[in-house]
């Protein structure tokens, strides 16, 4: 199973100077993701946001900063919002990515979590779905074919146009995301496309039928299943105590799930549930290597995933701190999970 991270870069909404707040940041993230390529982790990923709290609306920008910097990791959207974006400039950003890293560069698509982007670039959110099926379809085709003869209802045809650069991987590995809805899963399936599946809340095994779900729609479609990747996409944090991990996560990350709990009528968190959410059978990996190691796997077992993602620089999270926890993800988690996972996966 590949391990890795993913973070949308969060700045502080309410800084003065915007500017020098996201430059930090983005020197900050620089400094993971090297981080993680140098302890062994298998996967970057970066989403995109337009909002004041995140730094990054340009997922491959930064995954291209990051392709220079690193050997081995691979560099993927975490996710790119394909609904408001047009699929062939995508498309080149990240053929583009993939030459500079020699073939590391994924796009994981979705519809995203937030819907700001769409009237920042003129979108009707009523088209929601119709938008991102097209799009989809679009993209697909410029995975497959050179020159491109396409047509649909919310973007302009292309009447047999060459889409460049061709990127290194043939083809280019593409993600579909999904928050939980089984029409997102089933389409997937349908497809044939990877599929990510983010858990930020409740009890993770309940959602393990949407794997159920994605496997047997692809069987439907003469997909074998057996062939198609699936990643569980969380939120945690490791430190060297399981103390020191929920102490030092629980005020940035309740910040954030509070401030976007105002906005869409949740109600706000607490220490309660935070302590009682890391624990076995909660959405949160939180706490020491060995605790974190643990419920990876367990959690393998009830989704038979192939990719976990942890995304630990939420809120304001100390620097110093991410980077901690980053080498004990590479150089501690990493390790414990791959040795109790390879028995399993070789069948011994």
């Amino acid at each position: 199973m590949e391990l890795g991270l993913y973070t949308f870069a969060d700045v502080d909404p309410n800084a003065v100077d915007k500017g020098a707040e996201g430059a930090l940041r983005l020197a900050n993230l620089m400094e993971e993701i090297a981080l993680a390529d140098e302890v062994g982790l298998d996967v970057f990923g970066i989403g995109e946001h337009h909002r004041a709290d995140y730094a990054v609306s340009s997922p491959a920008t930064i995954l291209a900063a990051a392709a220079v910097r690193t050997k081995r990791i691979r560099l993927t959207s975490a996710v790119s919002v394909l609904s408001s974006d047009d699929p062939v400039r995508v498309f080149q950003q990240f053929a583009t990515v993939d030459l500079l890293s020699n073939g590391r560069a994924e796009i994981m698509a979705g519809r995203g979590s937030f819907i700001e982007s769409f009237p920042l670039f003129g979108y009707d959110l009523d088209d929601y779905d119709k938008l991102f099926a097209e799009k989809l379809d679009l993209l697909m085709t410029l995975r497959e074919e050179e020159v491109v003869n396409w047509a649909g209802e919310t973007r302009a045809a292309i009447p047999g146009r060459g889409v460049y650069p061709r990127p290194l991987q043939q083809p280019l590995p593409l993600w579909i995301a999904v928050g939980g809805t089984p029409q997102s899963v089933a389409r997937a399936g349908v497809l044939g496309l990877p599929l990510a599946l983010a858990i930020i809340g409740g009890q993770p095994r309940r959602f393990a039928p949407l794997f159920d779900l994605y496997r047997e729609s692809a069987r439907r479609a003469n997909r074998d299943p057996a062939t198609l990747k699936t990643s569980i996409n969380v939120h945690g944090f490791i430190a060297d105590t399981t103390e020191k991990a929920a102490d030092v996560f629980y005020e940035p990350q309740a910040a954030v799930m509070n401030r976007i709990g105002c906005e869409r009528g949740w109600g706000p968190t607490s220490r309660q549930h935070f302590d009682q959410s890391r624990g076995p059978d909660g959405a949160l990996f939180v706490g020491d290597p060995e605790t974190v190691a643990e419920k990876i796997v367990a959690h393998h077992r009830i989704f038979g995933n192939d990719r976990f993602l942890l995304q630990m620089a939420i809120g304001l999270m100390p620097h110093r701190e991410v980077m901690r926890g980053i080498e004990l993800f590479g150089t501690k988690v990493a390790p414990l999970v791959r040795k109790a996972l390879t028995p399993a996966e070789t069948g011994a």
